[in-house]
């Protein structure tokens, strides 16, 4: 199993306490594992990092 590119700058950016990290193929700022435990629930639009296992996510169409 190959690592993406972006899991140490995730687990890095966790480890510092921050929000959100620069996703280093796209250039877009991704909430961290950290933010979504600090929102308290699923937001539904299937975050990478989603602690709560995607479930407000509406099933795929």
């Amino acid at each position: 199993m190959t690592i993406p590119p972006w899991h140490a700058l995730h687990e890095a950016a966790c480890a510092r306490g921050e929000s959100t990290y620069r996703d280093p193929a796209t250039g877009y700022t991704v909430f961290t594992r950290v933010a979504h435990l600090a929102r308290g629930k699923c937001c539904g639009s299937a975050c990478r990092h989603c602690p709560y296992d995607h479930e407000a996510v509406p099933p795929a169409r």
